[in-house]
């Protein structure tokens, strides 16, 4: 089995396999918590954090646990570490904590964590399965702050609004505002919004390959005329 290099294993995490707009994987949390930039933010790094312990784990130990039970104890680690990151969530910050609520402990059924742990850092080097989950989670997490900011620009003509709630009072300053006067569409902060946004953000994936393939096949040289008569 070939082994792919870091490059393109941080290339597919953060875009050609990105879990949210390609994949299409951990859709639940991304949909249901993405009504405000720093909610999406905070799912995103305890997501990726969860990732990371998981797939290291799950490298060290891919030779010690037989196959039969594998799917088992992949499980079994994901739920230790999910336990431990939402303990440290409640303990340094409650407020998001409460705000994310049943999201956190759910991150334990997020297909992108025990995928990765099964496809990959069962088949890896530490290192590379570290880089994996490190791509894999901050392209996740980048969906979810984008998503996030959009619904709550467009639906409240804020961003950052939350911003104490993971950063401490002295971010309060860091929010951004159109005015006492905007009037947000609802529709952006509710769960269609949520469709719509994602939707949106995937045509644009969409569009931005298919303008780069489009492009390499200009820049691509044409073939010698006498080639194509001698294969004619």
């Amino acid at each position: 089995m070939s082994q792919p290099e870091y490059p393109q294993i941080i290339r597919d995490g953060l875009w050609s396999n990105n879990q949210a707009l390609v994949a299409l994987l951990g859709l639940c949390p991304l949909l249901a918590v993405t009504n405000s930039a720093v909610n999406g933010l905070g799912l995103g790094l305890a997501t990726t954090l969860v990732l990371l312990l998981s797939n290291s784990t799950v490298s060290l130990i891919r030779n010690l646990v037989r196959p039969e039970v594998r799917l088992p104890v992949f499980v079994l680690v994901i739920a230790s570490f999910v336990t431990a990151v939402e303990l440290s969530m409640s303990a340094w910050f409650h407020e998001l904590h409460k705000v994310l609520g049943i999201f956190i402990p759910l991150i334990v059924t997020n297909c992108t964590i025990i995928g990765r742990a099964e496809a990959f850092a069962s088949k890896h080097s530490l290192t590379k399965s570290v880089v994996d989950a490190l791509a894999i989670g901050i392209g996740f997490t980048l969906v979810l702050l984008v998503l996030g900011g959009m619904r709550e620009l467009v639906g409240q003509g804020t961003l950052f609004a939350q911003a104490h709630l993971m950063f401490g009072e002295a971010a309060r300053g860091m929010s951004l505002s159109l005015g006492e006067d905007f009037r947000g569409m609802l529709i952006a902060i509710l769960p269609p919004g949520a469709f719509l946004g994602l939707g949106l953000l995937i045509a644009l994936k969409n569009l931005i390959d298919t303008r780069a393939r489009e492009r390499s096949r200009r820049l691509q040289p044409s073939e010698p005329a006498h080639a194509q008569a001698s294969q004619a």
